[in-house]
C-alpha cells in the first residue's frame, strides 16, 4: 500500500461540502490552482440529490463511433484496475471521438458492475443511458444522454485524461457533485476543513449583514472590513 498524505477518513470528511465549497477552500490552500483543475463546461448528473463523491481517480480513454482498429485493453483489466481497495475510487473517462458521447459506455450494466466493485461514480465527457435503471446511488457526471452504445470500447487506461478542461491522472483525488468536479491536491486534503471554516465564517458575516434592516453600501463596506479581520 502506497504511503499517502491523507487517510480514508480524511476523504470522507470532504463529502460534507459541495464541490463549489471545496473549490473555495482550494483558493486558500492551493492558490496556484485557482484557475485550473476543475471542469469548465455544464455536465449532466444522474441525480442532483445525490451527495458529493470523493475518491481516487481511475482513468481511461474510450471511443465509440467506429469499431476497434487494433488490440484494446481487456475489459477484465479495467475492472481489476478500478476496483476499490484501500480507498474508494471514481472512474474518470475521456471520450476522444470527434463527437464525444456518440456511444454510451455507461448504463444499467456498467453502473451496477462498478458500484459492486466499490466505485463511487464516474466523471466523463461522454454519454450515458438507461436513466431509469442505473445503479441506485451511483453518480454519473456526463457530457450528455444518448440511446446507443455504438462501438464503445476502451483504448487506453491508467493515463492522463481531460474532462472539460480538468486534467486528471491516475490516483488524483476527485471531488464531484452535480455542479461539476475538481482535483484536490493530496497536500490540501487535511488543510481544507480549516480553510473552509474560515471562509464560511467570513461569508456568514457578510450574508447576515445583507439581511439586516437598513442594509446599504456603507454597511456592506463595514461587513467586508470585519470579514477581512477574521482569521
Amino acid at each position: 500500500m502506497a504511503e499517502r498524505l491523507f487517510t480514508k477518513g480524511d476523504l470522507e470528511i470532504l463529502k460534507q461540502w459541495d464541490t463549489p465549497t471545496i473549490c473555495n477552500g482550494l483558493e486558500l490552500t492551493s492558490p496556484e490552482r485557482r484557475a485550473l483543475g476543475f471542469t469548465v463546461e455544464p455536465m449532466v448528473p444522474t441525480d442532483r440529490k445525490y451527495p458529493p463523491i470523493v475518491g481516487l481517480a481511475r482513468t481511461g480513454l474510450i471511443r465509440a463511433k467506429e469499431a476497434p482498429r487494433g488490440p484494446i485493453p481487456p475489459r477484465e483489466d479495467w475492472y481489476t484496475y478500478v476496483e476499490a481497495q484501500d480507498f474508494p475510487t471514481i472512474a474518470v473517462i475521456q471520450d476522444v471521438d470527434d463527437r464525444p458521447g456518440y456511444g454510451a459506455f455507461w448504463g444499467e450494466v456498467q453502473s451496477n458492475v462498478h458500484k459492486g466493485l466499490g466505485v463511487l461514480g464516474c466523471v466523463t465527457n461522454g454519454s450515458y443511458r438507461d436513466l431509469d435503471v442505473l445503479a441506485p446511488g451511483f453518480q454519473i457526471l456526463g457530457g450528455r444522454i444518448g440511446p446507443s452504445h455504438a462501438y464503445v470500447h476502451m483504448i487506453q487506461m491508467k493515463c492522463q485524461v481531460n474532462i472539460f478542461g480538468m486534467l486528471v491522472g491516475h490516483d488524483d483525488i476527485i471531488h464531484a457533485d452535480y455542479h461539476g468536479a475538481v482535483v484536490v491536491p493530496a497536500d490540501a486534503v487535511k488543510r481544507l476543513p480549516a480553510a473552509i471554516d474560515l471562509i464560511a465564517r467570513r461569508e456568514k458575516l457578510i450574508i447576515d449583514m445583507s439581511r439586516s434592516p437598513g442594509f446599504n453600501a456603507v454597511k456592506m463596506a463595514e461587513a467586508l472590513k470585519k470579514a477581512g479581520e477574521i482569521h
